[in-house]
Parts: C-alpha cells; structure tokens; sequence
C-alpha cells in the first residue's frame, strides 16, 4: 500500500464522509484508497456488521461499526450527521458494490448535503455497471430502475410500460424471481427480445447469459438459480 502522507486522497479528513465501494464478490477488487480510508475513518457506517465484520477482518483492519440499513435509515442518518458535524470521519458501506444504488446512503448523503458537510466518493466496483459493461448490449445510455416489483401483474406492467423504450434497462431481480421474470419478458416483449442474465459477477460461478429472451429463458432453466442477479433488457429494436 501506498504511504498515505505521500497520497493525502488515502487519509480521512474530519467531518467528512466518505461513500466508499467495495467488492461485490472478489475481495481483490478492492481498490488500494478504499482499503485506506477504512482502515483509517473513525467510523464505519454498514449496511450489515455480520457482512462487513468479516470482511475487514479478511482485510486485517478493525474498525468501529454501526448497523445503517433501510430498517433504521432516516434515525441513524440523523446520529451519524451529528457525529460528523462534531468532526468525525466517517465512511458508509453496502454489502456489495457501491453504497446508495438500491442499497442505504441516499438519506445520509442528503442530510450531509443540507447541513453542507463534505461527501467524499471513493468509487469502486459496481454490479450494474460490471454488468453492463460485459454484456453486449448498448452502452450509450441506459435505465437502471433497481429491483423489480414483487407482484407479477405490476412486472409485466412495467415491461409494457418501457417496451419502446430507446435505450437498455438494467434491473436488478431477486432469486426466487428471476425465472418467472425472464419468461414475463419472453411473453410480453416477445421471444426475440435480446435481453442478459447475468449471475453472481466476479464469484467462482459467474455466468452471462446473453440473447434472445426465449433462448435465455431455455438456458435459464437448466441453471442454478441460486445467488444475486443482474437482467438487462435491449431496445426493441438491437440485435446481438
């Protein structure tokens, strides 16, 4: 690791937050200024500590830990924006991948910025964008409208709603879902909407699975459909 004096971007400021990426699988792409600043903060807000515990210990760092989750967000945001305003340095964490998309941080980073309190990026490793990157569809711009809704009449309205829409989708969609997703796909965008499953991204089972939706759903259903999950849908018009 570098030597934080010679890089000051590797030592936490006080009062500032810091929103720092971490591994969405391997623990590798974690980046050098990451490891820093969490080595480093006063204070670490995490989205699950029996999550993110384990993970510094891996790192061989300890670091105070607060639980900030959707359960208690809007009370703990208030808590952690007094502790900056009283000079601490503190960074937020998901479990996966970058804190505030579909997971916790909007609310904090929102307070901080009503109350003028330095936010600090220190960006990282992202399942939407890994994924997007990888899956040849078209990059030029995109939706990403997180996890779908539970109910299947409101996923197949919302696949209606956006079926001419210009550029990709990116979803996220739960495991006990994706299946039933991805023929509500084939049925109501037809079977030759070119679309990506995408399944555990930077695990040992990584797995694209990218074509027409009817293809995709027949590889689907041969695949395990155990861990997280990442689908996009192409404009109407693409082909692979």
């Amino acid at each position: 690791m570098s030597d934080p004096s010679a890089n000051p971007s590797l030592t936490p400021q006080p009062g500032h937050l810091y929103i720092v990426a971490t591994p969405i699988g391997n623990l590798a792409d974690l980046t050098e200024r990451a490891r820093a600043i969490l080595g480093a903060v006063d204070l670490i807000a995490c989205e699950d500590t029996r999550t993110t515990g384990p993970m510094l210990t891996r790192l061989g760092l300890r670091r105070e830990l607060v639980s900030y989750h959707e359960h208690n967000e809007t009370e703990a945001a208030d808590r952690l924006v007094e502790q900056l305003a009283a000079g601490k340095s503190i960074a937020v964490v998901s479990d996966a991948g970058t804190p505030g998309l579909s997971d916790p941080g909007f609310r904090l980073v929102r307070a901080c910025r009503r109350r003028g309190l330095p936010v600090v990026p220190v960006p990282g490793p992202s399942a939407l964008v890994a994924v997007l990157s990888s899956s040849g569809l078209p990059t030029n711009g995109f939706l990403f409208v997180g996890f779908l809704p539970p109910k299947s009449a409101a996923r197949i309205g919302f696949f209606e709603k956006y079926r001419d829409f210009d550029y990709t989708l990116v979803l996220y969609e739960s495991c006990h879902r994706i299946d039933k997703a991805v023929t509500e796909i084939t049925a109501t965008l037809g079977p030759s909407r070119v679309i990506c499953v995408a399944k555990e991204v930077t695990k040992l089972y990584e797995t694209f699975l990218v074509g027409p939706a009817v293809d995709v759903e027949a590889r689907l259903a041969k695949t395990s459909l155990k861990g997280e999950f990442v689908l996009l849908i192409a404009p109407k018009d693409f082909v692979l």
